[in-house]
């Protein structure tokens, strides 16, 4: 019986979890209703509605404007693909590209499973000092800003999802970011 359905979920070509080593949509797309289907390594998930797919290109694979927050600016979502290093050394260099608030660090760090795969989340405020490859509108010192940074460990690469902006931007969003990320399937 278990091999029948093993071999069924071959010839339909149904990922199980992130063992999958089938590459599908790896281009975001719109469906019926809001949002955009984020595809990779045969992973998707709608995005909340608002976000704004924007073209991407070389280390780049996706990248999304987020609507801003009252008087603040929009945040920037991007994610990479198959960017070397290990999950920490990633999220300790992220970590260190923001300088906390008054001495404080307040960044915190969750071991997560999503649709199967490892996902290390980071959390980090303070002010953000971009990286050189950074969006030129990303450019400069940046008081009160805010990230969430994933390394998503696909079934076929590893995913950096780099989520952004100001702290107030960021706040409003972190619950539809938080649920896009868990929607993976």
């Amino acid at each position: 019986m278990k091999r029948g359905i093993l071999l069924t979920a071959l010839v339909l070509g149904v990922g199980v979890g992130c063992s999958s080593d089938a590459k599908k949509g790896d281009r975001p797309s719109e469906e019926s209703g809001k949002g955009t289907v984020v595809a990779f390594d045969n992973l998707k998930s709608k995005t909340p509605d608002g976000w704004k797919a924007e073209p991407a290109g070389g280390m780049r694979k996706y990248q999304f404007r987020v609507p801003k927050s009252g008087g603040g600016d929009e945040a920037e979502l991007v994610i990479y693909s198959g960017i070397g290093g290990s999950a920490r050394q990633n999220i300790d260099r992220w970590k260190g590209q923001f300088e906390p608030p008054a001495g404080k660090d307040e960044a915190k760090v969750e071991e997560l499973k999503v649709a199967g795969c490892d996902v290390l989340y980071l959390d980090v405020s303070g002010t953000y000092n971009p990286p050189p490859m950074a969006s030129p509108d990303q450019k400069g010192r940046r008081p009160n800003y805010r990230m969430l940074g994933v390394h998503f460990e696909g079934p076929q690469t590893v995913y950096h999802i780099k989520f952004t902006g100001p702290a107030a931007t960021i706040e409003e969003h972190k619950k539809g970011f938080d649920e896009w990320l868990k929607g993976f399937k």
